[in-house]
């Protein structure tokens, strides 16, 4: 159970978290390889192998999370390919409700993703959570991922916040194990990050299925 009266700042993570982790998965897994190649005129399982290794040797460093790498490394436009499936980008569900929540409570939240700023922008531009968002923060533009603790250190300089008055909301358990090492209090897991994917069966951190968990704690605390 959260005890809002503890939390003065509400970090939180995009996708996966916010927005529903099929998009990407379906991008990486099924569409990117696709369209690399038909580029190159090889079969669908040697593009999809292809991009699995590539992407499994670079997982948690900035250039895993950089569009303008893969355009770089793959010959392809990535940012125009992502627009190609835009119809997938989907919130999570209570997402709205839990973000109109943190405003209604006076929580300050901050979005800080790994997502690259072309990503980010055009996700954004499709849901609009931007405008329940005090600030908006993607780890490229600190240079360093967010399994990384120096990302951390980077974000208390741009934006200074309390670590033990401050929740943390990811699906990446690198991500909140760099964060729980930096210090910060609270912590919550996605269980279900991907809606067309199974649940996880969390146990290093609290985890929650949905943000109505949420919702119904902080309901729970007032009374």
């Amino acid at each position: 159970m959260l005890d809002w009266g503890q939390i003065d700042t509400v970090l939180l993570d995009m996708d996966g978290t916010l927005l529903d982790l099929h998009y990407d998965n379906h991008f990486w897994m099924q569409h990117l390889p696709q369209r690399y190649a038909e580029a190159n005129e090889i079969s669908f399982s040697e593009a999809q192998a292809l991009v699995i290794r590539m992407t499994d040797e670079l997982r948690g460093t900035l250039d895993w999370y950089c569009l303008q790498y893969w355009s770089d490394t793959l010959k392809l436009d990535v940012p125009a390919m992502y627009r190609e499936i835009e119809d997938r980008i989907a919130l999570r569900p209570h997402t709205d409700n839990f973000l109109r929540s943190l405003r209604a409570m006076e929580k300050r939240a901050l979005l800080v993703t790994n997502a690259h700023p072309d990503g980010l922008q055009h996700k954004l531009e499709v849901t609009g959570i931007d405008r329940w968002l005090d600030v908006i923060v993607s780890s490229h533009d600190l240079g360093h991922a967010k399994e990384s603790s120096l990302f951390w250190h980077s974000l208390q300089e741009r934006q200074p916040f309390d670590p033990g008055r401050t929740l943390f909301v990811d699906d990446n358990l690198h991500v909140l194990g760099a964060a729980r090492d930096y210090g910060i209090a609270h912590l919550l897991c996605i269980r279900q990050p991907d809606s067309k994917s199974p649940v996880r069966d969390i146990t290093d951190f609290p985890a929650i299925h949905d943000f109505d968990e949420i919702l119904e704690a902080k309901t729970e605390s007032r009374a």
